[in-house]
């Protein structure tokens, strides 16, 4: 399995765009993403780039595995 590293917070906001989320709503200095189906929302950081451990709590969330997600990721 190929590592995972840090991404910038726009390539994940696309990430999450291309899969059926939406930005439901911004709270201080995080977004938060749902898309129907979820038991709960996706929340990021509007830090410049998000964290290995972010992605991988999230991608636990989303249902995916670590290779949907980068083969996603190419395709942007």
């Amino acid at each position: 399995m190929p590592a995972l590293t840090p991404i910038k917070r726009k390539i994940f906001e696309l990430f999450l765009r291309m899969i059926g989320c939406r930005l439901k709503r911004q709270k201080g200095d995080h977004l938060i993403f749902d898309r129907p189906g979820l038991k709960r929302p996706v929340v990021i950081t509007a830090d410049a780039e998000v964290p290995v451990f972010i992605i991988r709590n999230n991608l636990r969330t989303l249902g995916m595995s670590v290779d949907d997600y980068l083969n996603i990721l190419r395709q942007l």
